[in-house]
């Protein structure tokens, strides 16, 4: 459904890279599919100062690249009459030509149009654009998007949150993280709540371990200074993976209201057992330190494995492992549920047995493994993968990610969107890692990184790594 909420958007850094790729073009293919507000207006803003038909053709420069498909002439007549540029930076000294070009759009939509403001920009700039916003009275009633990472520590986390609290109520923030806009992640609760027999194994009396798996075979080289700064294990652990392991082992929720839904993930994020180092593999690809923005003796993780452990009753004695980096032999993005073998009569039961599978990248997959017999005399049993792709499910319109979460802001919807009390139950589990981390093991790039990371599943290895090298 469309908002019916005359809404002026306020993209922040509309001239990046971020915007270029991902928010641009998400804007674009909701109105593609119709879910727009019924009377909106996007102002980019941006410390250059662009024409309103200079910053139109960048955006339609973006499509071209980075939209997935033709731009359509007819919805781009429309749509680019939506689009203004505020240039020359904002903050609360100084708003630019911001305001004037606000009051042009409040003019056009009327006086009651509400804003989301969306920070495309990097985190360093949060505190200025925050601060800005409140000073210049652009907030009553306000949605506020803010990319991650939200905070790079514990302590600077705080002292954000502090920052935005002050100046809003939390019901008006967006922390956002594309990962749990996935329709595959989304797809882990319905899996699991709508049918039984899913719903029925979804525990440590059926599952023997957890895998979330995002390894790339991409470098950094296009945001090194960036990521030197960050590193893999609080750019996409402490992030991503968590709030993927948090819907994963969430309690079922009263309902899926956007509080209740929250709740459940906030309760399992508290369940976290702080990282302990034996369960945590830090690595550096060979290489990293040679590029220009990263300093020669760069300690900056390129990759990231650890074991988790929930200490709740459905989840005790469950390892969740969690991996990601760069440089690496394979590139996916993969939830896996390993189950235990049954006992019984067949003893021979062959490879990891049972295992349930979601593929979160592009529209997203579900697969299981079972173990059958193999057709012909004898009791040979052979393992046989089955998969649903949600692209082929019949009436589907799967969205991606940014355009899901998008929308869910235009419509009030924050269920599928961190909270202040999340966050920092995330933050508490990797505190210790992060005041005091392991030195990063070396590993050839196109490798699967350092082999303790690899150890750390145990015998099964991670199985991705097993698709790649069969």
């Amino acid at each position: 459904m469309a908002s019916s909420q005359p809404t002026i958007f306020v993209l922040f850094g509309a001239t990046g890279d971020l915007a270029k790729r991902m928010v641009l073009p998400a804007f674009y293919q909701l109105a593609q599919h119709g879910l727009m507000p019924d009377s909106w207006m996007l102002v980019g803003n941006g410390r250059g100062d662009l024409a309103h038909e200079d910053f139109q053709t960048r955006v339609r420069a973006a499509l071209e690249e980075f939209g997935g498909e033709p731009v359509d002439e007819a919805l781009w007549s429309d749509f680019s009459t939506h689009l203004r540029f505020a240039g020359g930076g904002f903050d609360a000294d100084d708003p630019a030509s911001m305001l004037g070009v606000l009051k042009e759009a409040h003019e056009v939509l009327g006086k009651d149009a509400q804003y989301i403001h969306y920070l495309a920009i990097p985190p360093v700039a949060f505190e200025s654009i925050t601060k800005g916003l409140a000073a210049h009275q652009l907030l009553d009633g306000a949605r506020v998007v803010y990319e991650k990472p939200y905070g790079s520590s514990p302590e600077s986390f705080k002292e954000l949150d502090a920052l935005v609290l002050s100046v809003m109520k939390e019901e008006q923030v967006y922390r956002i993280d594309h990962f749990l806009g996935k329709e595959a992640t989304q797809n882990l609760h319905v899996l699991r709540f709508a049918n039984r027999m899913t719903h029925e194994i979804w525990n440590h009396e059926h599952v023997e371990q957890v895998q979330i798996d995002v390894p790339e075979t991409l470098d950094v080289a296009d945001r090194a200074a960036f990521y030197d700064a960050t590193g893999a294990l609080r750019d996409m652990v402490v992030t991503h993976l968590f709030q993927v392991a948090a819907e994963v082992a969430m309690e079922p929720p009263i309902d899926f209201s956007a509080e209740n839904l929250q709740d459940a993930r906030e309760s399992v994020l508290s369940a976290f057992r702080p990282l302990a180092p034996e369960d945590v593999v830090l690595g550096q690809a060979a290489g990293y330190r040679d590029l220009p923005e990263v300093a020669k003796d760069s300690t900056t993780d390129t990759y990231a494995a650890v074991r988790l452990w929930v200490d709740t009753d459905r989840w005790r004695g469950v390892p969740f492992l969690l991996r990601s980096g760069k440089y690496l032999a394979s590139s996916g993005q993969r939830v896996t549920l390993l189950i235990k073998k049954p006992h019984g009569p067949l003893k021979n039961i062959p490879g990891a047995g049972t295992v349930l599978s979601f593929n979160m990248q592009g529209s997203g997959a579900i697969a299981q493994s079972a173990v059958l017999k193999n057709p012909g005399a004898g009791m040979d049993l052979v393992e046989q993968n089955i998969r649903l792709g949600l692209d082929d499910v019949v009436g589907g319109d799967p969205l991606p990610p940014y355009v899901s979460l998008i929308h869910d802001v235009t419509i009030g919807d924050r269920s599928l969107f961190t909270t202040s009390t999340g966050l920092g139950h995330a933050w508490n589990a990797v505190a210790t890692i992060v005041d005091n981390p392991p030195t990063p093991l070396p590993y050839q790039p196109g490798s699967h990184g350092p082999a303790a990371g690899s150890s750390l599943p145990g015998p099964h290895g991670w199985f991705l790594d097993a698709e790649t090298t069969s």
